[in-house]
């Protein structure tokens, strides 16, 4: 079986594993707002968005997941989402899915937040990035 679990997952920007950083990963896709759609396009179903969509945690530290975004803002990276660990080299077990993620700054809180009555609490940043292109699914080491 090669069930995704939840708690596994390792993501990797522009290839550093920012996994301690991020408590929400995933790949969403949608019609995508462009006004010209194919022939070719029509046939397949129609153009897709697709985006990453994490939850990271906010953190000034300069090897943060949240300070790299703060300060590539703009730039297009690499990603690899591994939904069942691995992080080195993929399988059925342990797939992996790349792309090319454009990095831009959130839509709401970008740094601050709530009061919390828990002491260990910290303050998240949602965050979606779209993909340049449809991301790549790899089974095969």
């Amino acid at each position: 079986m090669a069930i995704i679990g939840t708690r596994r997952t390792i993501l990797k920007v522009d290839g550093t594993d920012f996994s301690a950083s991020v408590s929400k990963c995933a790949i969403s896709s949608g019609e995508t707002d462009d006004g010209f759609v194919s022939f070719a396009d029509a046939l397949a179903g129609g153009k897709r968005d697709y985006m990453l969509d994490l939850v990271i945690r906010q953190d000034t530290a300069t090897d943060s997941l949240w300070y790299y975004a703060w300060s590539v803002a703009g730039s297009d990276v690499a990603v690899e989402f591994w939904p069942n660990g691995g992080g080195t080299t993929e399988s059925v077990t342990t797939p992996k899915i790349t792309g090319t993620v454009t990095i831009t700054e959130p839509d709401g809180d970008l740094v601050g937040g709530e009061a919390k009555r828990s002491t260990t609490a910290v303050n998240v940043v949602k965050i979606s990035w779209q993909f340049t292109g449809k991301p790549v699914l790899d089974v095969t080491p």
